[in-house]
C-alpha cells in the first residue's frame, strides 16, 4: 500500500480552502496536517471547517516541521517564488499554484533551487484536468481531427475580481489568460513562438485606471505553423464562458460550457436552456479535485508531475509577450522576452 502523504498549506483564502476541503474529505492518500495564513482567524476557521490539526501565522513553521513531506502554496501570487525556494531549502515536495511570480528571474532561481533539492513541483493549473478539455487533447493527440490548423479558446469571467486584487494581479494576461496559454500548449502539443495581443477597457474604467485592461484577443503563432486565437472578457452576464474548439484537416471537436442542467425548453417565445455555471468554483470542481489526486500520486510513485515548473514558467514568458505586443501593437517573439 503507498505511504499517505504528508501535506500542509500555506494561504486559507479562497483557493486555499478548495484544496483544503479536497485534501481533507476526498483525497484519502493525503493527510493535511497543517495550515498557515498571516490572518490567523481564516487559518484557524480552515482548520475547524476541515479538521486540520496545526495552525500557524508564520508559514515557516510548516517548512521547519519534519512530519510534513509537501508543501501546497496557495498565498498571494508575489509571494510564490521565494516560498518555492524555501520550501525547496526544507526538502519539501511543492505544489504552487499559478502563477508561479511575474519576475522570470525569480522564478528561474526558484526552479533552480527545486531541482537541485530533487523536490517535485506540481503547477496548479486545474483545467488540464477538466475531462472534457482532456479529451480534446486525446482526440487531437490520436489524429481525430487530422493535421491540427486552427485552435480557439474562450474564457469569460462572469464578473470582474475586486479592484484591490486587480492592482496586484500583474494584470489581464498574467493572471487571467495565464491559464487559457496553458491550455493552448496542452491542448495542440506545440510551443507558441509569436503573439499578437490587442484589447481595452470595456467592462469597468476603474480597472483601465488600475492599469490593466478588461478584454482582449490573443492570436498564437505555434511552431508547427498551427494557429489559435484566445479571446477574454472580465464580465459575461450570462455566466462562466469556457469554450474550446480545434480545427484541422481531418474535422473538429468542439467543447461546450457546462451547465446545471441538460434541459431545453421550447415555447412560443423561442427555445431555452439554462446558463452557464456562474464560476470557476463550480465549472471546475472535479478538475480541482484531479490535479490534486494527480500530485499525491506523483510523490507516492516518484513520478514527475502532471504540470511541471517548465509549464508553470512558459505561460508567464507569454504574459509579458502579450502585454509588449499590446502596448506597441505589433507581434512579439516569446524569444524577444525570454529563452523558452
Amino acid at each position: 500500500m503507498a505511504v499517505c502523504v504528508s501535506v500542509g498549506i500555506i494561504g486559507a483564502g479562497r483557493i486555499g480552502r478548495i484544496h483544503a476541503e479536497n485534501l481533507a474529505h476526498r483525497i484519502p492518500q493525503a493527510n493535511l496536517v497543517a495550515i498557515s495564513d498571516l490572518l490567523l482567524e481564516a487559518a484557524q476557521q480552515c482548520a475547524a471547517d476541515f479538521g486540520i490539526p496545526t495552525v500557524a501565522r508564520d508559514y515557516r513553521a510548516l517548512m521547519d516541521n519534519p512530519e510534513i513531506a509537501a508543501i501546497l502554496i496557495a498565498s498571494s501570487t508575489d509571494t510564490h517564488s521565494q516560498m518555492i525556494e524555501e520550501a525547496a531549502a526544507a526538502g519539501k515536495h511543492i505544489f504552487c499554484e499559478k502563477p508561479l511570480g511575474y519576475d522570470l528571474g525569480r522564478i528561474d532561481r526558484a526552479l533552480a533551487a527545486a531541482e537541485k533539492a530533487g523536490v517535485k513541483l506540481q503547477v496548479g493549473f486545474n483545467r488540464r484536468f477538466d475531462p472534457s478539455f482532456r479529451r480534446v487533447k486525446e482526440l487531437i493527440a490520436a489524429g481525430k481531427i487530422g493535421t491540427p490548423h486552427l485552435l480557439r479558446i474562450t474564457s469569460r469571467d462572469p464578473q470582474p475580481p475586486p479592484l484591490e486584487y486587480v492592482k496586484v494581479s500583474g494584470g489581464l494576461f498574467l493572471d487571467m489568460t495565464a491559464h487559457d496559454f496553458d491550455m493552448a500548449r496542452y491542448l495542440m502539443g506545440s510551443e507558441v513562438e509569436e503573439i499578437f495581443a490587442a484589447g481595452g477597457v470595456m467592462v469597468d474604467p476603474k480597472i483601465g485606471e488600475a492599469g490593466d485592461i478588461d478584454t482582449a484577443v490573443v492570436t498564437l503563432r505555434f511552431k508547427s505553423g498551427d494557429i489559435g486565437t484566445i479571446d477574454n472578457s472580465r464580465k459575461a452576464l450570462y455566466g462562466y464562458d469556457q469554450r474550446v474548439e480545434a480545427f484541422g484537416s481531418g474535422g473538429m471537436v468542439a467543447v461546450s460550457n457546462n451547465t446545471p442542467d441538460s434541459a431545453v425548453v421550447s415555447d412560443a417565445e423561442g427555445v431555452h436552456a439554462a446558463r452557464p455555471l456562474f464560476f470557476f468554483l463550480e465549472r471546475y470542481t472535479e478538475s480541482y479535485i484531479a490535479e490534486m489526486k494527480a500530485f499525491i500520486k506523483a510523490l507516492q510513485q516518484d513520478k514527475t508531475p502532471a504540470v511541471t515548473g517548465i509549464d508553470g514558467r512558459l505561460p508567464v514568458i507569454m504574459g509579458h509577450a502579450a502585454w509588449k505586443s499590446y502596448r506597441e501593437n505589433r507581434p512579439v517573439k516569446l524569444s524577444e522576452i525570454a529563452p523558452v
